[in-house]
Parts: C-alpha cells; structure tokens; sequence
C-alpha cells in the first residue's frame, strides 16, 4: 500500500513540475503593432561622457557645454549652481546636466542714464530702477556691476521686440552715463557725445556678454528700439555702426542692398506719400523688422516716434522721425538681411 502511495506521489511531482516548464515556455507574443516597452539606457555609460562638476569652497559650478550650440543651447553655468534644500531630502545631481536647456538671456538693451556719474550710481543702486552694468565717464578701466547677471535687472521696463515682450525677463542692461538730449522751443534734440573711453568699455563689455550668451545680432538693441513711443537712448550719437564694422557687434545694413533700393524708395515718397495703402506698408516693414507698432495707415504719433527710433540707430544724421527715401531705403534693407523667423 505503501509503495503504491509513494508512485502515485512521485507521479504527481513530475507532472506538476513538467506542466510548470511548460508554462514557462509558452511566453506571451505581442501581436504586430502593439508598441514594445522602451529599453532603459545604461545611465552610468551616459556620465562617462559628461564633465565633473566643480567644487570651490563648497560651492558647486559647470562651466562646459555639452547642448548643441547650433540651436542656441548651452548648458554651461556662468555663476554657482542654485539648487533646492528640501527638509529631509538630498538633492543630487546625478544625472545633471539635461542637455535641452539654454540661457535666460537672449537681449542686451544699451541706455543712458540723463545723470552724471555721482548720481547715476546713487538712483541705479538706490532706487526702482537699475542695470546689470554702469559704465562711467571718468576715464578709468572700472566698470560698474550692478545686478548679478542671473537676475532681472529693472532697466527696460514696458518693451517689446519682435515676438517678445517684457524685455527684463530675458535682457542684460547696461547704463552709459550721459546727460542725454536738450531740446529747443521747436522741439529739436541736441544730444550729448560719449567719451571714446566710455565707447571702448561699452564695446568689450558688450563683446564679452554676446560671444558667453551667444546673443544674436538682432537683439543688440537700444532702449528706444524696444520702447520708441516713450524712450530715446542711447540716442543718435552713440556709434552703433563703430560697433558693428571693428567689433561684428548689433545689425547695420549693407550699403549695396540700400543703394539698389534707394531709387525705388525715392520714387515711393514722392508719389505715394501720403496714400494709405503705402503708410500701411511702411508700418508693416517696420513691425516686420522688429518694432512693436500698430498699423493705423496714418502718420500718427506712434509711427513718427518708431521711425525716428530707427533713424537713432541706423541714420543718426537726420532723426527728424519723417520717412524720406534715405530711410525706407535702409529699413528694406535691414529687412533683407535680418528676417524675422
């Protein structure tokens, strides 16, 4: 009896065990189309590529790029790393830096502060305004940083250029002492120069802050570019064309392009100056180029302002803010080679 129980049993434990291998033979196949489950990526493969954090003081800082610079990516960390302190909790980094990151700074707005040097510091420091940078007129090699670059500084205030707005998000200012403008009973300007010391700051401050931040060309912009109706600076005499032939900074036309459109731009002001449908199409090149203007089909106010600002930066010789044939000339081609995206 004993030994018909004990092969019964041991017949059981080998058709168990087989029917157990059988299951696990038989592996469920996904039918086509059904998407497969995504593979991990070794992540420790994927730090031997990246460098090391540094460290100094126990502060910590990353200052390669490993983006693609070609989309305007950076990765790279011109100051400390902030990072969070939750209670209880370490932050770590190991898998610091993502690549799909760039920087908060995209403009770089140039003003004047109507101010000497005493008093320029003072309300930039003092009050509820200020720059990232004040550059001085008393001939030394000092530049002043008054904003960590990271931060917003409250330099541009309401502005706006092309698909952007609220330039202090995303601009670095700098402030160039000089008194400004004087105006007559007529209302005529007269601007005060800047010292070539001045100018020689402004431009390897600028140069510096453009190559790190790989700022392009069409947003190195004076305050009256990102503002027209209400601001002037850095007016007509500041030499944006200077910095544009000896250090490849800002836009300027090409005088070619202008001279192959003047002929067709007189022709449009002497005989369409004052057709709607030809000031409607002034005020399209100009939105088009960059300045935030309504399109009224008038020569109102807001449109004089926004011309005399181009003229500020690109025909400082005649800012009277009317489009003469010099002008609309220059802004196509400025168009030409600066389109919007």
């Amino acid at each position: 009896m004993r030994k018909t129980l004990y092969i019964i049993g041991l017949s059981t434990l080998v058709f168990s065990c087989t029917s157990q291998k059988n299951v696990k033979k038989s592996t469920y196949r996904p039918k086509t189309g059904v998407a497969q489950p995504k593979v991990a990526t070794n992540p420790v493969a994927a730090e031997k590529n990246k460098p090391q954090i540094s460290k100094e003081h126990g502060v910590e800082f990353f200052t390669t790029n490993i983006a693609d610079a070609a989309k305007n990516d950076n990765t790279a960390s011109y100051g400390s790393i902030v990072s969070a302190k939750p209670a209880g909790y370490k932050v770590v980094k190991t898998y610091f830096p993502a690549i799909a990151q760039n920087f908060r700074q995209k403009y770089l707005i140039l003003h004047y502060t109507v101010l000497p040097d005493d008093k320029s510091i003072q309300v930039l420091t003092q009050q509820s305004v200020s720059a990232h940078y004040l550059v001085n007129n008393l001939g030394d090699n000092e530049i002043y940083q008054l904003v960590d670059e990271n931060k917003r500084s409250y330099h541009a205030g309401v502005s706006a250029w092309r698909a952007d707005k609220n330039l202090n998000d995303t601009s670095i200012g700098i402030e160039i002492v000089n008194m400004g403008y004087t105006a007559d009973a007529a209302g005529t300007k007269t601007f005060q120069p800047f010292s070539d010391d001045q100018i020689k700051k402004v431009a390897a401050l600028a140069k510096d802050i453009v190559t790190r931040y790989q700022i392009p060309a069409t947003n190195v912009l004076a305050h009256s570019d990102i503002a027209p109706t209400r601001k002037q600076d850095p007016g007509p005499l500041f030499p944006w064309k200077k910095l544009y032939d000896e250090y490849q900074i800002g836009m300027w036309y090409d005088e070619a392009s202008k001279e192959a459109l003047l002929t067709n731009a007189q022709t449009d002001i002497s005989t369409k100056y004052n057709d709607a449908v030809f000031i409607y199409t002034v005020q399209m090149a100009l939105q088009k180029f960059g300045y935030a203007l309504d399109s009224s089909g008038k020569w109102d106010d807001a449109t004089k302002k926004t011309i005399e600002a181009l003229q500020y930066h690109f025909r400082p010789q005649n800012y009277n803010g009317i489009m003469d044939a010099e002008t609309w000339a220059i802004l196509q081609a400025l168009n030409q080679k600066y389109p919007s995206k």
